[in-house]
């Protein structure tokens, strides 16, 4: 009889060590929940298409321009330029989108902005800033993916006008 109340204790006993088990692995799999995220990315094919979108605009307005594509984290992943386009384009390019992304608006409204002697000038200071227009966020559905930015036209809000294309082009395939 001794042997059977033993076993009903190291049985209870195993029954409490898993069920203390269980919920430590619960508790580090809510931790590991908190301390990770997960992010939508565009394509390469969802990029370059927003690239040519913004192309075509500018060539179909008779200007040659760079149009840079860039992931959410600022990273290139699309350089189109045309065949006149300036040679200081492709860098203008990517520095109006990394603005745009970085500052979670336009490079246009940014210039409005940071005006000399406006509060916001000094950002105009920060590496890799271009306030000029030409940059604009590609966001959909509550989702920053990225930004497209654009230099050569004439003026900062054509250069602008090529960008929205761009999106326009792939506005489709993001809202899902």
């Amino acid at each position: 009889m001794k042997q059977q109340g033993k076993a009903v204790r190291t049985t209870g006993a195993w029954t409490m060590a898993a069920a203390l088990l269980l919920a430590a692995l619960a508790a580090q799999r809510a931790q590991a929940a908190d301390t990770t995220y997960a992010v939508k990315l565009m394509t390469p094919e969802t990029a370059l298409k927003a690239a040519q979108g913004a192309l075509k605009k500018c060539r179909d307005g008779g200007y040659q321009v760079a149009v840079a594509v860039l992931d959410r984290s600022g990273v290139p992943q699309v350089m189109l330029r045309d065949r006149y386009a300036g040679m200081h384009t492709p860098d203008a390019a990517i520095g109006k989108a990394w603005t745009a992304i970085s500052f979670k608006t336009s490079s246009l409204a940014l210039a409005e902005s940071t005006q000399a002697n406006k509060d916001s000038s000094g950002i105009r200071q920060i590496g890799h800033v271009l306030a000029v227009g030409g940059g604009i966020l590609v966001e959909a559905g509550g989702v920053t993916f990225g930004g497209i930015g654009v230099s050569g036209a004439p003026n900062g809000a054509a250069d602008e006008g090529c960008a929205k294309a761009g999106l326009a082009a792939i506005m489709e395939d993001l809202e899902f």
